[in-house]
């Protein structure tokens, strides 16, 4: 989905928020900048920013991945969800299973009818 944004935004302007573990790239920039160097890339805003959810709140961007990749507690499933529903100024691109989503939003939330209803994206298959 990243790749594919690429072509209408720039890399900074998209994060790619996680809601249980980390995306493979995170670790590895991670693994390889340390904890502090991750940070700095984070703020710098000139590139990607691969992150979860709970590191993300009261931050946004104008385009936003959520990859609902499950939730470490039930109990903050549906927190967790507000917030990386919320991040996208402009775009945002939910991957996931909506039977998995839908519960974690509750049932007043309207969530699951909203995801229904919303346009699918199938973005171009990358060479």
């Amino acid at each position: 989905a990243v790749d594919a944004l690429l072509d209408t935004w720039e890399p900074q302007q998209i994060a790619l928020l996680t809601t249980k573990h980390r995306h493979p790239v995170h670790l590895e920039r991670v693994a390889h900048f340390g904890d502090e160097g991750y940070w700095d890339g984070f703020f710098a805003e000139d590139d990607v920013v691969y992150g979860t959810v709970s590191g993300f709140k009261g931050l946004e961007r104008t385009c936003v991945v959520l990859a609902v990749n499950g939730f470490s507690a039930q109990a903050r499933a549906k927190q967790m969800l507000y917030v990386g529903l919320s991040r996208a100024r402009s775009q945002l691109v939910v991957v996931g299973d909506l039977d998995e989503i839908a519960p974690a939003a509750g049932e007043r939330a309207g969530v699951r009818k909203r995801l229904e209803a919303a346009e699918v994206w199938d973005p171009p298959a990358l060479s």
